[in-house]
Parts: C-alpha cells; structure tokens; sequence
C-alpha cells in the first residue's frame, strides 16, 4: 500500500473519464457489424460472385487477422500520435470498407475492401478504445474494458434487422453502402472528443481513480518485449486464441449451420429464428462483457473465467443435442455467446494487471493477434471441414473440447503462474477524476 496514485482534477467535460468511457463505448459499436453482421451477407455475396463458402469466409479472416496481427503496430502508433488522430483514420477505414465492397466484382476485391480495409480500421479502433481505457480505470479495470468491449458486442444488435431487411428489399450493395456511411460517420464523430488520460503522481502510466480501494496489479510496467520473454502471456495467448477459435467458429458459421439444421426461417415468437438469435447473440455478448468483467473484479480473473468458459461449453453441447428445434437454437445460442464474449473484457484486464498500464495498449495489441489465429481456425478451416465431412457435429466437439480445456489453465495454471508475477494492492486516489 506504499504506492499512491493521484491525478489532479481537469478542467475540461469531456476529459472526464466517465465521458472518455461514453465516447469509447460508441466508437467501439460503430466496428461491430463488421464482425457481427457479417453472416448476412455471405450468402448473397456467394451467389452474386460466384464462388465457394470457404472462399468467400477467406474475407472474414482476412477482416480478423489484419484487425488483430495487426495491432502490435497501430497499439504503437495510438501511443505515439494519440487516439484522435488514429482512431479518426480508423473510422474511416471501416466505414469506407463497406462502401467500396458495394461495387466490387470479384473475389480479389472484396479481399481488399471489406477484409484489408475494414481489418485496419477496426484494429486501431478496437485497440485504442481498449488501451485507453485500461488506463483510464485502473481500479474498475474489468468494469471499464468489458463495458467498451460491449459496444462491440451491442453495436450490431442495432443493424442486423436493418441490414437483413435492406439485403432483402434492396439488395446487398445498397445495404453495404448505406450503413458504410452511417458507421464510418459516428465512428469519426466520436474520435474527436477522445484524450489519453493526464498523467498521475505514483506508478509510471497510471490514471488517477477515486476513493482508497485497493487494486491488485504488478508494481512495475513492463515493456513489450520484456512481456513477450515471459511464459504466462503466452499462457494468456493459447488462451485467448482457443476461446477467439471457438467464437468464431460460431459467429462465421452460424447462417451455415442454422440453414442445414432446418431452423434458420422458422419463425419463433413471430420472427425469423437466424436474425432473431442474431439479435440476442449480440445483446448477451454485449451484455456478458462488462457483467463478468465486474465480477472479476470482486471474485478474481482466473475464477471468472473458469465459470464463464464453462458455460460457453455446456451450451455448445446443448445446442448441437436440440439442433432441430427453433426456439431452442435461439435461447442456447444466447447462452452461447454469455459465456464467450467476456474474453474480451477478462484477456486485457488480466494483461494489464500483470504487465502493467504504462504500455498497456501497444501490449494488448501482441495479445490480440490470439484472436487473428482464431479467424483463421475458425471461419475458412471450420467451413472446409464442414465440406469434407457433411457435418457439424466435429466442429462443436472441438469448440468444446477447447472451451473446457482453457476454463481448466486458468484455474489451476493461469492463477499460479500470475503469483510469481508480483502483484500486490496499490491505493488509489480517485476523487479528483470522478468529482
């Protein structure tokens, strides 16, 4: 308790970290339909160019990848240039990713427009909002990360009727250009109120917080490569890299499977059962992000994630056991996706806790290229698979098998290896930011 974080009032709204929260949380929804509404397009963009399934998920890969391998560099380049500038550029990408896939004509486009483009700025958007946030927040750490990370979860939720009935009225192009525009817009709009956090008095990096709670974190910041020289991030990276794989093989497939399974148009509750588990999807991934990440913050990181991960597991088990019935593929896949997307408040939070917040965004982003290496497990050797068995009951086997095995490190690795790391409480002085 003999570090004291302090941090003088500011004087300016919006460098309020409540309101960097605000700002964070909406340029973090103007990137997730990228992701997440995804689905809807790849069967009309299979029958318009012509080509396989594997082929066309080649784009989402390429969208995953780039946003994540990535992000070592644009973590940097938001250190060294601040997030307005970077994050403007990233809103723009994204938003232009959409417009310009709109008018391509074949594979090779679509590549370089929604995958190339789109994977750059929803990186650096992704990346920025993450880092600043881990330092704006020290002491609500997993509270603050999950909550922007629900953006990203939650953003869709808004599109995915929109878009589903604009493909089906209009056709695909004008719903690519249309809300191109839209997210881009927001996403460059928000970017203007955003600031890093002024620097404190106490451990190098570290926002001011209020009140004497005590948060467990290391006393040290550490570099990115000293980072890469230790065995528990890349514990941390098999990790994240298993349950990005599992995510993704679901989020990618699911138009797929729900079509083989005979439930994707089977109206429950008077809508369609595809968009409507979409729409919950989003909501629960949204929803378990800040919820879990509040709850790590009281119970512990590695307890967390042994509960969540392991209920990722067991509704994987159910939904394939009740595959043919509608109501059932919307409520489990909610249940599905409650128990995955809090890797995305609960990886940075961890990370940070050990390692630091000095260089906490140029770090998350050597994490984040996990989930890279899921996207590619996950969306185009997933559908090969698929092909080459006619069937979907291997892929949710391993989806479980990894679920279970990553719920099993954490508790009895991950909470071991984090010891010998030295973390230990620091008091934190969080008046002056919150007054």
């Amino acid at each position: 308790m003999n570090n004291v974080v302090n941090l003088k009032n500011t004087t300016t709204w919006f460098h309020h970290r409540w309101w960097q929260l605000v700002f964070g949380l909406v340029a973090m929804m103007s990137i997730s339909s990228s992701q997440y509404a995804w689905a809807l397009f790849v069967k009309p963009l299979q029958a318009s160019l012509g080509s396989s399934l594997a082929a066309v998920q080649v784009t989402f890969s390429i969208l995953i990848v780039l946003q994540t391998w990535l992000s070592p560099l644009q973590g940097f380049l938001i250190q060294k240039f601040g997030p307005r500038l970077l994050i403007s550029a990233g809103a723009i990408l994204t938003g232009g990713s959409w417009v310009v896939a709109a008018s391509v004509h074949d594979l090779a486009g679509l590549y370089l427009s929604y995958g190339v483009m789109g994977g750059l700025g929803t990186g650096i958007i992704y990346v920025g909002i993450v880092g600043l946030m881990v330092q704006w927040f020290p002491d609500k750490r997993g509270l603050a990360t999950g909550l922007v990370a629900a953006g990203y979860g939650f953003g869709a939720i808004m599109t995915t009727f929109p878009i589903a009935t604009m493909i089906k009225n209009s056709g695909y192009t004008n719903a690519l250009t249309l809300f191109g525009i839209i997210l881009g817009l927001t996403g460059l709009v928000v970017a203007q109120g955003l600031r890093r956090p002024p620097k404190p008095s106490g451990l190098p990096g570290q926002a001011a917080v209020s009140s004497s709670k005590a948060v467990s974190q290391s006393t040290r910041n550490f570099t990115s490569v000293e980072m890469l020289k230790t065995p528990v991030f890349w514990l941390l990276f098999v990790m994240m890299t298993m349950m990005s794989t599992g995510g993704l093989m679901v989020i990618s497939q699911m138009g797929a499977f729900a079509k083989d399974f005979g439930v994707s148009d089977v109206l429950v509750f008077g809508l369609a059962a595809l968009p409507l588990a979409m729409s919950i999807d989003r909501f629960t991934n949204g929803l378990t992000r800040p919820f879990f990440g509040w709850i790590s913050d009281h119970i512990g990181r590695e307890n967390t994630m042994f509960i969540a991960f392991l209920l990722e597991a067991i509704a994987i088990l159910m939904m394939l056991a009740f595959r043919d019935n509608a109501v059932a593929f919307v409520l489990l896949s909610g249940i599905v996706f409650f128990g995955w997307g809090e890797i995305f408040s609960l990886f940075p939070a961890t990370l940070t806790d050990i390692f630091g917040t000095g260089n906490a965004t140029a770090n998350y982003g050597f994490l984040y290229m996990a989930q890279g290496v899921g996207a590619i497990l996950g969306a185009p050797l997933a559908a090969l698979l698929h092909e080459s068995t006619q069937s979907w009951v291997p892929i949710f086997g391993i989806v479980t098998v990894m679920d279970v095995t990553t719920a099993l490190l954490a508790f009895f690795v991950l909470k071991a290896w984090r010891k010998r790391m030295g973390t230990q409480p620091v008091a934190m002085d969080l008046a002056a930011s919150t007054a």
